[in-house]
């Protein structure tokens, strides 16, 4: 666990294919369902301070406690993922750690003087996030997302269906 952020509750994958990634996690690693949402939008999507929108398709599932997300940018606006993909192209693009407490959670980082690369929210503005310039080698960029209301009710039945799924239904669409 980081004595900084606590514990790590997602990896998030940028791919080329969702589809395709969603069928490798199901068929070859065995992890499902996952929950498909073909076009999200964010909200109030702020990359290096400025507005930009952001358009994703988004795949989430569970392994135990640990959220997998599978993640394609869907337009060419300026954004953390397109940085991702464009340097490394497929793979690990971040951990992140859920809060409850967003705005308090956020001073105390930015006290530690960690800086914000790209944030928004998905659904409401209650449902934000925030990835931050800890991007030094793939995989190692911190998402703080906030976990209340939709949202966390939301990682709790992905969470939930994940721990009794049998191998059918594998891929849901929303």
């Amino acid at each position: 666990m980081s004595r900084i952020f606590g514990e790590i509750r997602q990896n998030g994958y940028v791919v080329r294919d969702v589809e395709a990634a969603m069928a490798h996690w199901t068929k070859v690693l065995g992890v499902g369902p996952f929950f498909y949402f073909p076009r999200v939008v964010v909200l109030d999507s702020v990359y290096r301070g400025k507005p930009e929108p952001l358009e994703l398709a988004v795949a989430l599932s569970n392994s135990g406690p640990l959220q997998i997300e599978l993640m394609r940018q869907l337009n060419d606006a300026p954004s953390a993922l397109r940085d991702f993909a464009e340097s490394t192209g497929e793979g690990l693009h971040h951990v992140a750690y859920w809060t409850e407490s967003f705005d308090e959670t956020m001073t105390k980082i930015e006290a530690l003087g960690y800086e914000v690369w790209h944030s928004g929210a998905i659904g409401s503005a209650d449902n934000r996030f925030a990835y931050l310039s800890t991007q030094s080698h793939a995989g190692s960029v911190v998402e703080i997302s906030e976990l209340s209301g939709m949202k966390g009710q939301l990682f709790k039945f992905i969470a939930d269906a994940a721990r009794s799924w049998d191998g059918t239904d594998p891929i849901r669409t929303f």
